[in-house]
């Protein structure tokens, strides 16, 4: 049996970013993931300048010999509309393929880790979890998205009444035939909301790779939204008129309809297993950092791992995201009052898709970047 600080049961960005910070501090961490890396990880990639302060990377040295597209524009508009474009004039955010992004963050992990590894069991023993027979700890972090077993060992998961999010989307290399018939622009991703409010879908060019999706608040006819919005982006010549592969689905939780608990004795969930994913956008790249970031001061500060000891997470998660029974009300949608036609006029404001919904609820400008702490 090998004994550790800390098993961090996820290597996402949440779990390689808390299992750095830990073992910058001395710790002696695991990180445990089923799945082999680089991975094959479904979701649109865009991070934004907080992001990277946060995670300490130069842009410049990332982008050698990885994706990393440049984001100074967005085309924004609700679907059967025009979209309305607003030039930012600088870069606002990048686009980055999930398959290097999470790779990079784990590489600079020296922490031990157990890849293409399930979570079979998890058992309390003498104050420790066991995992597997294998490996213990005193404190278990999940930090393995949506379906989570840590989560799952709080209660949480599919058929708990939640509301999840559900996205189906695609990522592909474009042929130069493809590449030279597709008019979206990698600097200018294009976000087309539903005209019920209840999701959008993307259109996101990354060098000659293509990210098209589409999520949505509930799974029904999630298949009709997303055919019917392709179809609506080939005959615009968007996109290309073939396009390879399925489209392959995923599910999270949003911040305001997440109901999990953050924490028990000697158990934390961060990123996706807590249901941090921003209200209005969706985004779950920043929030997940972040709460890796905030979990590590919390475990290093902490004078043991009882539930009131880490509470302290779950009161630092609700400083910097505001409080879940105050956000209830504020669906991923547009607001309850941003109803049509008020929304339909307001998707062809330029001052609206600027200020509110790419500035705020997209790139969250009005919140400075998280550091580490100390």
């Amino acid at each position: 049996m090998e004994y550790y600080d800390a098993i961090i049961v996820g290597a996402g960005p949440a779990g390689s970013t808390l299992a750095r910070s830990l073992e910058e501090a001395g710790k002696n961490v695991l990180v445990i993931d089923k799945a082999r890396f680089p991975r094959d990880k479904t979701c649109a990639g865009w991070v934004t300048p907080a992001v990277m302060e946060s995670l300490e990377i130069d842009p410049t040295d990332y982008a050698n010999g990885r994706t990393l597209q440049p984001i100074r524009r967005f085309r924004i508009g609700m679907m059967g509309q025009p979209a309305v474009e607003n030039d930012h004039h600088s870069i606002v955010s990048y686009g980055i393929r999930r398959c290097e992004f999470d790779a990079f963050l784990l590489d600079r992990v020296n922490a031990p880790k157990q890849l293409a590894t399930p979570v079979k069991s998890i058992v309390r023993n003498n104050g420790n979890w066991v995992i597997n027979e294998q490996w213990q700890a005193p404190l278990l972090i999940g930090a393995g998205g949506h379906f989570c077993p840590v989560a799952r060992l709080l209660g949480n998961g599919p058929g708990k009444h939640e509301t999840v999010v559900a996205a189906k989307e695609v990522e592909f290399e474009m042929t130069q035939e493809q590449a030279d018939a597709c008019e979206a622009r990698g600097d200018a991703p294009e976000l087309w909301f539903c005209r019920d409010l209840k999701g959008y879908a993307w259109v996101f060019r990354k060098g000659n790779f293509l990210n098209i999706g589409l999520g949505r608040e509930d799974n029904h006819r999630l298949t009709d939204h997303l055919e019917a919005f392709v179809d609506d982006m080939k005959h615009d010549g968007r996109i290309p008129a073939d396009l390879p592969g399925r489209f392959k689905g995923h599910a999270y939780l949003l911040y305001a309809h997440a109901d999990r608990p953050l924490v028990d004795d000697g158990v934390l969930l961060i990123g996706d297993a807590a249901g941090l994913a921003y209200t209005q956008s969706g985004e779950g790249i920043r929030p997940a950092i972040e709460s890796a970031l905030m979990a590590a001061e919390v475990i290093l500060n902490a004078t043991d791992f009882s539930a009131a000891a880490l509470q302290r997470y779950g009161e630092r998660i609700a400083e910097r995201f505001g409080n879940r029974a105050s956000e209830q009300a504020a669906g991923w949608q547009l607001p309850e009052w941003l109803k049509q036609p008020v929304a339909s006029t307001l998707m062809r404001s330029h001052w609206f898709t600027r200020k509110v919904v790419t500035e705020k609820w997209f790139l969250h400008q009005d919140v400075p970047p998280l550091k580490a702490a100390g």
